[in-house]
């Protein structure tokens, strides 16, 4: 297993760790000359997308599940016939979670007899104001990207600055990602050193469970009692109506 040390060490210098295969025992280090990034404030919502998050089609949280969402990306694809999420680089990251350091949204939708099921979401690394998204899945449509708009939503909230996403697709690109270079991205590490105004739990609780109790607290007459708060899913799309 990778020490959480030198995972949050690497990260910090602009590296991070990946393998040839599943069951490979040795992990190598990246170093992109590109980097993509997410510019939190450029971060684009489609109208479909938005109505989508809107009308709560599936149940976000952070860091319910955090060992089945990492399991879930690391499950081969169409596209590749192996995945670079060893059984150690896996094990090295539930223990970084167990930590503290890394964390994970997950979408749910209730099945046929009413039980949820995991059906997309994503994990990656925090540290300082700076999160390193590592991997996402979705078993349904829409499913990882309603788990990034929740990610960069709180990360907003939360006073985060960076968010990487390590190498750049036309997946990515067409929801406001860039590609910089390797050394500009070590300057924007450097700039979001310090702590957040919260963690990611922490600003995912306030979209997730906030606004009904800030509604009930601030209530006082029957207006408020009429007006019910919005669900958490509108709050995600309102959040973004300024910005994409």
């Amino acid at each position: 297993m990778i020490p959480a040390e030198l995972l949050l060490t690497a990260y910090r210098a602009g590296l991070f760790p990946m393998a040839d295969h599943r069951d490979d025992p040795e992990v190598f280090w990246v170093e992109p000359r590109e980097r993509a990034i997410f510019p939190l404030n450029e971060f684009h919502v489609s109208k479909s997308l938005r109505k989508t998050i809107r009308q709560d089609r599936f149940r976000v949280t952070c860091d319910r599940d955090f060992a089945a969402t990492i399991a879930a990306c690391a499950e081969p694809r169409e596209a590749f016939a192996e995945s670079w999420i060893s059984h150690r680089i896996e094990a090295s990251y539930r223990a970084l979670h167990r930590a503290g350091h890394a964390h994970s949204f997950e979408c749910w939708q209730a099945d046929e007899s009413g039980n949820e099921r995991l059906v997309g979401g994503l994990y990656g690394v925090a540290f300082d104001r700076v999160f390193c998204g590592e991997s996402m899945f979705s078993r349904v449509q829409d499913a990882s990207k309603v788990a990034l708009a929740w990610l960069v939503a709180c990360m907003k909230s939360a006073g985060f600055r960076v968010l990487d996403c390590q190498f750049m697709t036309d997946h990515l690109a067409s929801m406001g990602a860039r590609a910089i270079p390797q050394a500009r991205y070590l300057d924007l590490v450097q700039g979001a050193a310090g702590q957040p105004e919260a963690s990611l739990p922490e600003a995912w609780a306030r979209y997730a469970v906030g606004a009904g109790s800030a509604a009930s607290s601030s209530a006082s007459g029957a207006s408020a009692a009429s007006d019910p708060p919005p669900p958490s899913g509108k709050l995600i799309a309102q959040s973004f109506t300024k910005t994409s």
